[in-house]
């Protein structure tokens, strides 16, 4: 669903698809977590929370819903390099009334915009070699003023079986059912994981394994 000219049919279905499997994971919970308690030491003010490639919005999206429904004020934006992706996330926003702006942005070619308290990703950085990954974790943490969190796919054999199932499981739609075998096959180990960390001078971020073969990476400034 990342290549250019996919019919936008297929690719709002996939975005959908996506969604229900977030859904499942509990994507939006495991990136809320930190970012509330981030939220509650600074309490008054309103925290801005960027979400990179933010695809069809949804965490982006739980996010702010979560943020409202327990009156915590965050101000959540999403990014994705796919105009598709970045109308189809708007629509959506409106849809479920919430206030999030999504925009397009390179977030690999293009330093990230500042100004955000947080910044987070989900499900991105699997699909990069270890050249883009480094790049993408070194500009969140030179834009960010407070926080990283990203949370993302495991290389591991359970996790290919759980993605092939899942994915059949969950959805119909033909580019999640290719896709989502072939994220784990790209995915990085938690040996992997660590070391691209401590590469990208986060080496002192908590990383956790999470249900299902997923992990958490929270890193935090003080300034």
């Amino acid at each position: 669903m990342d290549q250019p000219g996919v019919d936008p049919d297929l690719h709002h279905g996939a975005l959908r698809g996506l969604a229900r499997i977030n859904r499942f994971s509990g994507t939006v919970g495991a990136v809320w977590r930190p970012l509330a308690q981030l939220s509650r030491r600074y309490p008054g003010r309103t925290l801005r929370v960027l979400d990179v490639a933010s695809g069809g919005g949804d965490v982006a999206i739980g996010l702010a819903k979560r943020a409202a429904r327990l009156g915590l004020p965050l101000q959540v934006c999403g990014c994705d390099i796919s105009q598709t992706a970045v109308e189809y996330a708007s629509g959506q926003a409106r849809r479920a009334g919430v206030e999030v702006e999504f925009f397009t942005a390179d977030v690999l070619g293009q330093p990230l915009p500042e100004g955000f308290d947080a910044i987070c990703s989900s499900l991105f950085l699997h699909h990069l070699d270890r050249e883009d990954a480094v790049r993408l974790l070194e500009g969140m943490r030179a834009a960010t003023s407070r926080m990283i969190v990203v949370s993302d796919l495991l290389r591991t054999r359970l996790g290919y079986g759980l993605a092939w199932t899942g994915c059949r499981l969950l959805t119909r739609n033909p580019l999640c059912r290719v896709d989502g075998p072939l994220s784990v096959e790209g995915a990085f180990s938690l040996p992997e994981v660590v070391d691209l960390a401590a590469q990208c001078q986060l080496q002192d971020a908590t990383i956790r394994k999470q249900w299902p073969e997923r992990f958490l990476m929270t890193w935090e400034t003080f300034p």
